[in-house]
C-alpha cells in the first residue's frame, strides 16, 4: 500500500461508509455531496486494492477486508479526535447541557435516577430528559438529535450506532416479607403453583420467555396479573400473596418490605449504552457517558453481575 496517497479525510470517509453502508447516508454524515463521497470511495479502493464495499439490496455491504478495517480504523480516528478535543475541556460545574436518554422504566429506576442525583452535585447545569425506548425509531431519532443516548440491551442496537456494555442483570423472585410459599431453595413445582405477576412491556400478554422455558420442562405457572411497568410490581407484591420475577437492581434496596430469593431458571440480560456518531467526539456527551459508567460501577461493585440474555 502506498500510504503517501492517503490523507485523514479519506480515512474519515471510509469509517462513515463502513458504518452507514450507504453512500447517501455517509455523504449526509460528512456534509459532502454524494459524488464527492463516491469519488473518495474509488480512491480508497485503489489504495487498499479491495472493493471495500459492494452493492447490496439496500445500500452496500462491506467486504471481508472492509470488516477487518472498521475496528482498528475507529480506534485510530478516536485517538486523533481525542487529541483535537483536548483544548475543548468540559467543565461540569459550569456547563449548560441537555441530554435526552431513551430507556425502559426499569433502567430509569436503576440507572437514570442515581445518575440525576449525581449530576445535581457535580453538574447542576446539566438537564436530563427521558424518552420511551422505541427500537424501531431509535436510529432515526439519534440521527435527528431527538435522542442522544439509549440505555438498553446493546445486542439489539442498530449496527450503525456505537455501543458499550455496562453490566449484566439477572432476575430474582420477590414476594412480601412473610410470604408463606416463598423461600430460598424453592422447587420448580412450588414456583409454578404460586400466583404470579408478570410484566408485558407491549401490554396485555400473559406469557414471557420464562413460560417458554417452563413449557419445555413440562410445567406452567399461574399468572394472575399482567402489568405494563416493572415499577408498579414491587408495590403490589408487597401488599399481597403475589410473586414476581424482576431485575435485581430494581429491588436491591427494598429488603425491608420484600423477600428476595434467587431462582436460577430465570435468565438475565445485558444493559449497555448506545449512541450516535454525531456525539462521539463531543466532550460533554463523553463526560456524561463516563458519569454513567461511574454510577453503574458504584452500584455493582458489591456483587459481581451474572447472567445475560433478553428481558422477559
Amino acid at each position: 500500500m502506498d500510504t503517501k496517497r492517503l490523507d485523514l479525510n479519506l480515512l474519515v470517509t471510509l469509517e462513515a461508509l463502513l458504518v452507514e453502508q450507504n453512500v447517501t447516508k455517509a455523504a449526509a454524515r460528512l456534509h459532502l455531496s454524494q459524488p464527492a463521497v463516491s469519488a473518495q470511495l474509488s480512491r480508497l479502493r485503489d489504495v487498499f486494492e479491495d472493493p471495500l464495499l459492494i452493492p447490496a439490496h439496500r445500500g452496500m455491504t462491506p467486504t471481508a477486508r472492509g470488516l477487518e478495517l472498521l475496528d482498528p480504523l475507529r480506534h485510530a480516528l478516536d485517538q486523533v479526535r481525542a487529541i483535537v478535543a483536548t483544548e475543548r475541556t468540559f467543565h461540569p460545574a459550569k456547563a449548560k447541557l441537555t441530554i435526552t436518554i431513551a430507556c425502559t422504566d426499569y433502567v430509569q429506576a436503576a440507572v437514570v435516577m442515581p445518575l440525576v442525583m449525581d449530576l445535581r452535585r457535580k453538574a447542576p447545569g446539566v438537564r436530563v430528559a427521558v424518552r420511551h425506548l422505541d427500537l424501531d425509531q431509535l436510529e432515526a431519532q439519534m440521527a435527528r438529535g431527538d435522542v442522544d443516548l439509549a440505555l438498553m440491551t446493546p445486542q439489539v442496537a442498530p449496527p450503525s450506532l456505537r455501543t458499550r456494555h455496562l453490566f449484566d442483570e439477572r432476575y430474582v423472585l420477590i414476594g412480601r416479607r412473610n410470604h408463606p410459599g416463598l423461600r430460598h431453595g424453592i422447587t420448580l413445582d412450588e414456583f409454578a403453583r404460586l400466583e404470579h405477576v408478570i410484566v408485558s412491556l407491549r401490554g396485555g400478554a400473559f406469557v414471557t420467555p420464562v413460560d417458554d422455558t417452563l413449557t419445555a420442562l413440562g410445567r406452567s405457572r399461574h399468572v394472575v396479573f399482567s402489568a405494563a411497568s416493572f415499577l408498579f410490581v414491587p408495590e403490589i407484591v408487597a401488599q399481597s400473596d403475589f410473586v414476581a420475577l424482576v431485575p435485581e437492581r430494581l429491588v436491591r434496596d427494598r429488603i425491608d418490605r420484600l423477600k428476595i430469593v434467587e431462582f436460577p431458571p430465570a435468565e438475565g440480560f445485558a444493559v449497555g449504552m448506545v449512541w450516535h456518531e454525531r456525539t462521539q467526539g463531543h466532550t460533554g456527551h463523553r463526560w456524561i457517558r463516563d458519569a454513567i459508567i461511574a454510577v453503574v460501577n458504584g452500584r455493582t461493585q458489591a456483587r459481581r453481575p451474572r447472567g445475560r440474555a433478553r428481558p422477559s
